[in-house]
């Protein structure tokens, strides 16, 4: 081999090696730019939430309020439900349907969509509603029916014992009076703790009625337990009653609030019992004032805990029947619905220490204008 042949060898030898040194820069920088490409869009995927819950270091529950205007809601029910998911490392979003079935089905496909890894409903209407938690069930996003059914097993339902709050009204305004003209307040038709109210009402008031010791002088549903709908419809009582009314099973303390201006307009306010629930401070005021018989008080701290805890347990994967202190309860339209039905408490002015001693209400606000000294608890 000539002298001129080797050299070209040689320099052909070190092209190459510049070639393949060059290309496999080229190809750590393509590594390089997939990885960071790759980290960019999980960075985005996560950062979007998507339907998986946010990411997979943060847990979100949401909640679809039907309309947030009882007093109820903002303080005791969201407070306690926000206290357990924090407790349980989880993220509050909410939504307000403003009494709109139609909204309520979009607030949910909303919640969903911004991560929601479960979904506690209020419902606006337990059967409108279902589509919602079918399409949530389809994705494994879990649902707790919140203080009203929704006739769905795949839901856990949580509230109190509402036919046995309906069977306390009852008890109370039946010891007050035996015998008389009674209206009946119910709640809105679409809420299935309506009839459950007045099933619970009736089963006590049954052999009264039946006897004629009790007659029904007046009964009428309340869209969206509208304490001003339950005003107008008792005016309307009055007038087709002469007044003769003895007393008033009201299902709610804010339909009970528009019965007793209804009865304060004929004089009545403090004479005609008037039953409630809910230890709504207002209506705590009239139980003490003696122009409520009783409101049946369901502590909203407990509920709202209740769900809290059991919205963390299901969204990360326990089974509804895990979930602690559930029991089956049979709907009416016969399905076995896990369960968690807390106890009420009746509330009438021999026991309104109760409601001071939990500290659900101050001494100021129950007692205001109440004759010192009339009731036990306004010294």
């Amino acid at each position: 081999m000539s002298k001129l042949n080797s050299k070209l060898l040689v320099l052909l030898a070190v092209l190459m090696l510049i070639v393949a040194a060059c290309g496999d820069d080229d190809d750590d920088a393509g590594g390089s730019d997939d990885t960071a490409t790759t980290a960019a869009a999980d960075d985005a995927a996560d950062d979007a939430g998507g339907d998986e819950g946010g990411g997979d270091d943060e847990l979100i529950v949401g909640v679809s309020w039907n309309n947030y205007n009882e007093e109820r809601w903002a303080k005791s029910d969201e407070p306690a439900i926000k206290a357990a998911l924090e407790a349980g490392g989880a993220t509050y979003i909410s939504t307000d349907a403003g009494s709109s079935a139609e909204q309520q089905i979009a607030d949910v496909e909303q919640l969903i969509s911004q991560g929601a890894d479960a979904v506690i409903i209020l419902a606006q209407d337990g059967t409108a509603i279902l589509p919602a938690v079918q399409a949530a069930a389809e994705q494994g996003i879990p649902v707790i029916a919140y203080d009203r059914l929704i006739e769905d097993p795949s839901a856990l339902y949580i509230t109190f014992d509402n036919v046995e709050v309906g069977r306390m009204q009852a008890r109370e305004i039946l010891e007050q009076v035996p015998a008389g003209n009674y209206v009946f307040i119910k709640g809105n038709q679409a809420d299935a703790n309506a009839d459950f109210l007045r099933g619970g009402q009736q089963e006590i008031l049954q052999a009264a009625i039946d006897s004629g010791a009790i007659v029904n002088v007046g009964e009428s549903y309340t869209d969206n337990w509208d304490p001003a709908v339950a005003q107008t419809n008792m005016e309307q009582f009055l007038t087709q009653n002469d007044n003769a009314v003895d007393a008033v099973v009201a299902s709610n303390d804010g339909m009970a609030g528009g019965v007793v201006e209804a009865l304060r307009a004929q004089g009545l306010a403090g004479i005609v019992p008037v039953s409630g629930q809910d230890g709504d401070a207002a209506a705590l005021n009239r139980v003490a004032l003696g122009e409520q018989a009783v409101s049946v008080w369901k502590d909203a701290r407990e509920l709202g805990t209740a769900a809290g805890t059991a919205a963390v347990a299901l969204a990360t994967g326990s089974a509804l029947g895990d979930v602690p202190n559930v029991v089956i309860f049979a709907s009416p339209g016969g399905n076995d619905m896990t369960s968690i039905l807390l106890a009420p408490i009746p509330v009438t002015q021999e026991n309104l220490n109760v409601v001071l001693d939990a500290g659900w209400i101050d001494a100021a606000t129950l007692c205001q204008n109440v004759t010192a000294g009339a009731v036990g608890a306004c010294p």
